[in-house]
């Protein structure tokens, strides 16, 4: 079952006796077990029938125990168990999983990780038709800008594709900080409103003209001046431009780059979906494969492995010096 099918039915008050949440990616499964927390049961049972436990302070007995009481005043119970991958011996709650309660919600939450899908626990799971198993996995770092627009239409906004991926490449892959700061970015918009890199700029303070996407236009447009005042940015702001980060977008872009040059439809939808990008982006990639060669840009990753050693301190005196970037961007211009 997906997420949002889940979320649908628990605003339709539809539950299944067992929910199993598993998967490296916390975010989805945190909003999941928030989003029962609130609205699974009404207020006034909450006090009788809401029991929230974490893994590290029971045993499976104890959540057992907890599954088979009978609700008070109202037609479910909810037991949910956070932090289940800190459950000691966690199968051993199987005979209960084996013939659940209709009238109690057993939510457990496994962050971090996944069940081993050979073992027999994960079987049972699996085959049982009273449990609901969701498995969060980690967004690629191309998916995280249309994950970006969906969650600012769940807010009641909108956004363009240009500010998504200024978002994503600025904040990384970390869906809860991206979810915190567009919460804050909310509070000072009308309902409704467009997001827009002013306002990101605003309100986030990332800078519409000082980011690796203007880095990456730059270089395509051969501005020279332009590329290397951003790169005096990123060396004033340090922390929140750091040399790792500039040099895995910087080697992102130009092996898209790379693959650009390889595709041979030319309809821009499966472009798109052969890059990995919003359909948006797909004229640039266009444009940067007129600009640079083959030859040129197989020679210009080469060089970017090159600096990602250097500012891990391979080849270099001083792992946090800017100037092989600066060195990058000349050998690319050049």
């Amino acid at each position: 079952m997906t997420f949002e099918q889940i979320i649908a039915d628990i605003r339709n008050k539809i539950f299944s006796p067992v929910y199993f949440f598993q998967g490296e990616e916390p975010f989805f499964i945190d909003q999941l077990t928030h989003y029962f927390e609130k609205n699974a049961l009404d207020e006034d049972v909450k006090e009788f029938n809401q029991t929230i436990v974490y893994g590290r302070d029971v045993m499976p007995k104890d959540v057992i125990h907890l599954a088979r009481r009978f609700p008070m005043m109202g037609n479910y119970q909810l037991v949910m168990v956070k932090e289940a991958q800190s459950l000691n011996n966690i199968e051993q709650i199987e005979p209960y999983l084996k013939t659940p309660l209709n009238t109690t919600i057993l939510v457990i939450a496994y962050k971090y990780k996944k069940l081993d899908k050979r073992r027999a626990f994960y079987k049972m799971l699996d085959k049982s038709k009273d449990v609901v198993i969701f498995t969060s996995d980690r967004l690629r770092d191309y998916q995280v800008p249309q994950w970006i627009e969906k969650e600012v239409d769940l807010l009641g906004y909108s956004i363009n594709a240009v500010s998504a991926s200024l978002l994503s490449d600025y904040l990384g892959n970390d869906l809860s900080k991206i979810h915190n700061e567009l919460e804050k970015l909310a509070i000072n918009l009308e309902p409704g409103s467009l997001i827009t890199e002013n306002e990101i700029e605003k309100n986030i303070g990332i800078s519409k003209d000082f980011n690796i996407f203007e880095l990456q236009n730059a270089l395509v447009k051969k501005d020279s001046l332009k590329a290397h005042r951003i790169i005096q940015y990123f060396e004033a702001n340090p922390k929140e431009h750091p040399l790792q980060m500039i040099t895995v977008m910087l080697h992102n872009y130009f092996m898209k780059v790379f693959l650009y040059h390889h595709i041979k439809t030319s309809k821009q939808s499966e472009i798109a979906a052969e890059l990995g990008v919003n359909p948006f982006f797909v004229k640039d990639y266009s444009q940067a494969s007129k600009v640079y060669s083959l030859r040129k840009i197989k020679s210009i990753i080469s060089q970017i492995r090159i600096l990602d050693l250097k500012s891990k301190g391979i080849g270099s005196s001083d792992a946090g010096s800017y100037g092989p970037l600066k060195e990058l961007v000349y050998y690319v211009l050049n």
